[in-house]
Parts: C-alpha cells; structure tokens; sequence
C-alpha cells in the first residue's frame, strides 16, 4: 500500500513538471545607438518585470526566459534581429523604435506574433492594419493633442512650434495628426525645426524660430537632443515655452540641462519614482531595493519599461498557457481597464484599437524639481 502511494506521489511529480515549460519573449533594445539614454533604463525594467514574474510563479508555472537583443537602433539590424526571435520560436516581442516597429509590422501580422513597443505611433494602434502591434502609453498624437488643448486653453497668443528629428518617431506626432488638431481647435503652427537627436548645437534652428516668435514649441526628441535646445534657448534669452513629450521628460533632463529645464513642461503617461503613494511605484522601490541595492533612484523609463512588459506577460499569464498568436490578440483585446498598479491610467484594448493608455499628466520642472501640473487629462 505504502509503495503504491509513493509511486503515486512521483506520477504526480512527473505530471506536475511535464506541464510546466519555458516560454520565450523577445526584447528590441537600444543599448548603444542614439536613444540608448532613454533605451538602457527602459530594457532594465523589461528585465525586472521578467524576475519578477518568474519569481512569483511566472506564467501558471511556466518560466519566462527573455530573449534580449541590442540592435543599436538601426532598422536593418532589427529585422534580423526579428528573425532570430522567429528562430528561438518566441511567442511575444516586446520591440523598440517607431522605424523598426514600422519595418516588422507586416511581419508581425503574417507571423501572428504579439508585438508589444516603446513607439507610440498612432497608427500603429489600428487593429485592422496591424492587428498584432499593441501599445502601452498615450500616441504621440495623442500626446500632441494634449499639448495643443492645453495651449488652446492656458495660452495668450496660441502660436506654437514643431521641434523633431527627422525619423518616423521625430515626425509621428505631428504629421498630419498635431497639425489637423492645431488647426481644428484654432493653435497657429507658426513654425518646424528639425534637431538631431544627438545635436549639440540648436542654435540656428532656434535662432529661425525666434522670428517667428511662438508662444509654445512643442518637443519631440530624447534626454540629450532636448537638453541642447533647452540650454541654447536659454542662452539666446528666446522666451518661448517648451513642452515636451514623454521621452524628453525626467531627471536625466535636469542633470544635462540644469537651470535651462526650469519651467519645462512635459506630457507624461507614466508614474515617477517619486510617486510614492502609487502602489506600482512602491513595488518598484521593494524590487530595487533587493535587485539592485546600490540603485536610489530610477528614472522614468525604466518604469515604462517595466508597465509594459507588465501587461505583456499579464496578457501571456491570462491565456492559460494557450499561447498561440490568435488566442493572445483575443486575450489582449479582451482587456478592459486593465490595472497596472497605477504606473499607468488604466489599460483598455479592443478589436478596433490597440491604443491601450488614453490619459496623462501634464508636469513641470520648477527648481530642479518634478511637479504635476494637471491631474490626468484625455483627448475627447
């Protein structure tokens, strides 16, 4: 009797284990191009939130094994990068930049891989052009959008400008879709200056600008490129109010630009590591304190990174180890409202949208410090 119970204790066992197995996820990253500086924080909270997972029972039991690949930012490298995922036989990715993640939609759709990025282009949250492309933020549009209401409502003059680089992601919030806003709510687009997104020296750009004399200019770049027009500006003494979109924004920016940041502003989708009262943010700070106990402060994008790798594997952990691409669309467009602990508003996708966040908060730097300026606002 008592060898039939031990027999059926390692029948058991066995069955346990044989149902349980490693699932792949892909990660685009940009480690070394000309985004790395927002690209390094964001891929380790892609990193945290896969230890975390897996630490806390992964997916019903299955491991999560992340496939992370640096391709430097450059499109050709991505696909190849995409092809190697094919072979690791992933079966979600996690991509980067507007340009690759533009270049891979028509291998995503044809593959029926989940390809969840930190590009947020609008159109890529058309359901039925790219029904396997889903974002995690508010559009560049969107956030264009915001900008623009708040400058139709808060402004004196409503004249802004466009400052960009020249890539799909420099140009994604405004054409066409900031300047048909600007238009349709009666924003004068008075000016457009494009500055690399390693720029050194905007003063040129700044000084045609200048002439024109917008009330506003909105940015679209990253932490160095928006230090730079930041600095030069003031240095110039041109009076224009900034705003920024999501990747210009954060302590990084205060570091590089220093006095020059005060009085930015900024359109930004995610929580602060200061929002210590967000139960998401709270984790985080538990989470670093045991992985990385000599980090006491994570800027923004590293809790990007992390908000969307949540729901990336929250959407494989749904599918009950179904995970084939068509059961993981159904799951993913089965979200509604979806939590991420506060690090986001909430998460809602349909099969008409991929469009998963929809409100945001406007903040300024006042004294070298982060402050909120709104409370979360969307676009009608």
């Amino acid at each position: 009797m008592r060898r039939c119970f031990y027999v059926a204790i390692i029948i058991v066992f066995f069955a346990a284990f044989s149902f349980a197995k490693t699932v792949k996820v892909g990660a685009l990253v940009d480690l070394t191009g000309p985004t790395a500086d927002v690209g390094k924080p964001y891929a380790d909270g892609i990193r945290d939130c896969v230890r975390w997972f897996n630490e806390n029972g992964g997916l019903n039991g299955d491991k999560i094994e992340l496939v992370m690949i640096d391709y430097g930012y450059k499109i050709p490298q991505a696909i190849s990068a995409y092809k190697k995922f094919k072979r690791e036989k992933v079966v979600a990715i996690h991509g980067w930049g507007t340009g690759d993640t533009e270049a891979l939609t028509k291998f995503i759709s044809k593959d029926k891989i989940p390809y969840f990025s930190a590009s947020y282009s609008e159109h890529l949250t058309d359901a039925k052009k790219n029904p396997y492309n889903f974002l995690v933020g508010v559009t560049y549009s969107d956030q264009a959008r915001i900008a623009l209401k708040y400058i139709k409502e808060n402004g004196a003059k409503k004249t802004v400008a466009f400052i960009y680089n020249d890539t799909g992601f420099g140009r994604s919030p405004f054409f066409p879709d900031g300047e048909e806003y600007a238009k349709k709510i009666g924003v004068k687009v008075v000016d457009k200056e494009v500055v690399g997104l390693k720029a050194l020296d905007a003063t040129s750009q700044l000084l045609n600008m200048s002439k024109k004399d917008p009330e506003f200019a909105l940015v679209q770049e990253t932490y160095m490129a928006t230090s730079t027009i930041l600095k030069d500006a003031k240095k110039l003494g041109i009076k224009t109010k900034f705003i920024g979109f999501n990747w210009t924004f954060g302590k990084t920016l205060i570091k590089l630009a220093g006095d020059a940041a005060n009085g930015f502003l900024g359109t930004v989708p995610f929580a602060f590591w200061t929002d210590t009262d967000v139960k998401g943010v709270k984790l985080l700070h538990e989470l670093n304190k045991k992985y990385h106990p000599d980090v006491t402060y994570r800027e923004i994008n590293y809790i990007q990174g992390f908000s969307s790798m949540y729901v990336l594997l929250s959407g494989l952990k749904l599918a009950n180890k179904n995970y084939s691409g068509e059961n993981l669309k159904r799951v993913y467009e089965s979200m509604r409202n979806f939590d991420t602990m506060g690090l986001t508003a909430p998460v809602t996708f349909t099969s008409e949208s991929h469009k998963g966040v929809r409100a945001l908060r406007i903040y300024q730097i006042k004294n070298g410090e982060i402050k909120p300026l709104t409370d979360y606002i969307s676009v009608e």
